[in-house]
């Protein structure tokens, strides 16, 4: 039987202390096997204490697309930022992008405060880095055969599997690694269960070439938001919680993903969860 290793990534970790503590617990659950820290979240220093203290495999969730920036000289006056003084937001980023009004210097000079940000908080470089609102872009096999997700989201998401596509050149001529297999797109929120992240785990393997990769395991990323929703004003990366973070989603995919059903069918497929320090 394949041997998968299923790397459940716990995003937004620092957001706010409500989705720290769902976090946790998913962790401590078996539910969640990594996260990634948004360093300019409001409780990214108690989350930080968190993963010391549980021992959790943590990495960068970057981010360019909400809140403020954490390096200094780019709070003010900088491409990154609207009017308001805030990153652009999920979609207004790509619109900047797309037209060529990002200085890439000052995208550059961002993500190396983030790194410089974690190390100080954690006291050790980001194993592994992601992006937050989707900056990193990987495509998710079989996304458009999901027909429950509504088109004004698809558009979105086939959006980024059309960046994911173009960065795959970019990111082998540098060297870096991902994993074999990326979903999260269609199992989020509200569309999370026990069978859809199954069927999403299966029909991923099924669609993998016959050789099994080099190093003898298939690796999966599973990405995942749960927590408790936040309540205002605590939260957020600058701007307060949104949306997204107060809805009961985040609860949803919490008690969806610490279901004991998951967990015997993890056993029963031969998949062993672990972290990206671990490949």
């Amino acid at each position: 039987m394949l041997q998968v290793k299923l790397i459940i990534t716990g995003d937004d970790f620092g957001y706010c202390p409500r989705r720290n503590q769902g976090i946790v617990d998913c962790f401590l659950a078996g539910a969640v096997s990594n996260v990634s820290l948004l360093v300019n979240g409001s409780a990214a220093a108690d989350a930080a204490e968190l993963a010391r203290r549980y021992n959790i495999p943590i990495g960068l969730h970057a981010n360019l697309s909400e809140g403020s920036p954490v390096c200094e000289v780019l709070k003010t006056n900088s491409s990154l930022l609207n009017q308001d003084g805030f990153f652009h937001g999920k979609m207004g980023f790509r619109t900047a992008l797309s037209k060529g009004l990002l200085n890439m210097s000052e995208v550059k000079q961002e993500l190396k405060a983030q790194v410089e940000l974690f190390r100080e908080l954690t006291g050790h470089l980001p194993p592994h880095m992601d992006g937050h609102q989707h900056v990193h872009v990987l495509p998710e096999p079989g996304l458009h055969n999901c027909d429950w997700i509504p088109p004004s989201l698809m558009d979105f998401y086939l959006g980024v599997e059309e960046d994911s596509f173009n960065t795959v050149d970019v990111f082998a001529k540098h060297g870096i690694r991902w994993a074999d297999i990326y979903i999260g797109l269609s199992t989020m929120g509200r569309n999370m269960s026990v069978s859809s992240i199954q069927s999403a785990i299966d029909s991923a393997v099924l669609q993998l070439p016959a050789r099994a990769p080099p190093r003898g395991a298939v690796t999966i990323e599973l990405m995942v938001h749960p927590g408790y929703p936040s309540v205002p004003p605590a939260g957020g990366c600058g701007q307060g919680p949104d949306d997204f973070s107060q809805s009961w989603e985040r609860l949803h995919e919490l008690q969806t993903l610490i279901k004991p059903e998951l967990q015997s069918h993890y056993k029963s497929r031969n998949i062993q969860l672990c972290s990206f320090k671990d490949l």
